[in-house]
């Protein structure tokens, strides 16, 4: 595994362009390719899957989610060791690639991401809220990305008119940059 740390202009230049373009992008490139995709989500909630069952064709590639938002369901689901999950957390870059590939091998597909971290409103096992950890399983390797999203009294974050709070931004901004890793590692 290996972790690179994502600055702030990285995170930037991550949140440019259309979520939903990315998507559809992403599941006619894999469809080209005749390879499938399959996410793990934790504090995602299901938006991250949200961003691939959008796109109209995403049966030919997308292979499901498993939302492991406990502890213990990333164990139980994701085959994750609970000796892992004591020693360093849920929200932890090694966890965020346990969770890859454990959703490469329960989907058997060759392209997986994984969420998990502190979307607020307080730190969880000792990492601050706005700390994310992504893993993006390719077909060779897995590489994880770790971010640390700024409060949202620093950052303009609106959806429809509507300016976000602490956690709808931290799990937005999440999916947004779990799908642009993926578009660009494809």
């Amino acid at each position: 595994m290996s972790l690179l740390w994502l600055s702030d202009q990285d995170l930037a230049e991550l949140l440019v362009g259309d979520t939903q373009a990315k998507a559809r992008w992403i599941v006619e490139n894999l469809t080209t390719m005749g390879s499938s995709l399959a996410v793990s989500e934790s504090l995602t909630g299901g938006l991250l899957s949200d961003a691939f069952v959008q796109v109209p064709g995403a049966s030919a590639v997308y292979r499901g989610s498993i939302v492991a938002y406990a502890t213990e369901m990333k164990s139980k689901l994701l085959g994750l060791s609970v000796e892992l999950l004591a020693q360093r957390g849920a929200v932890d870059p090694e966890v965020a690639s346990a969770m890859a590939i454990g959703t490469k091998q329960a989907y058997e597909c060759q392209w997986s991401l994984a969420t998990t971290g502190v979307a607020g409103p307080t730190e969880q096992d000792g990492q601050p809220v706005g700390r994310v950890f992504i893993g993006v399983g390719t077909p060779a390797q897995c590489e994880v990305y770790g971010m640390t999203i700024p409060t949202v009294d620093s950052l303009e974050f609106t959806v429809g008119g509507h300016q976000l709070n602490q956690r709808e931004a931290v799990r937005r901004m999440t999916v947004q940059v779990a799908v642009s890793l993926l578009h660009r590692a494809l």
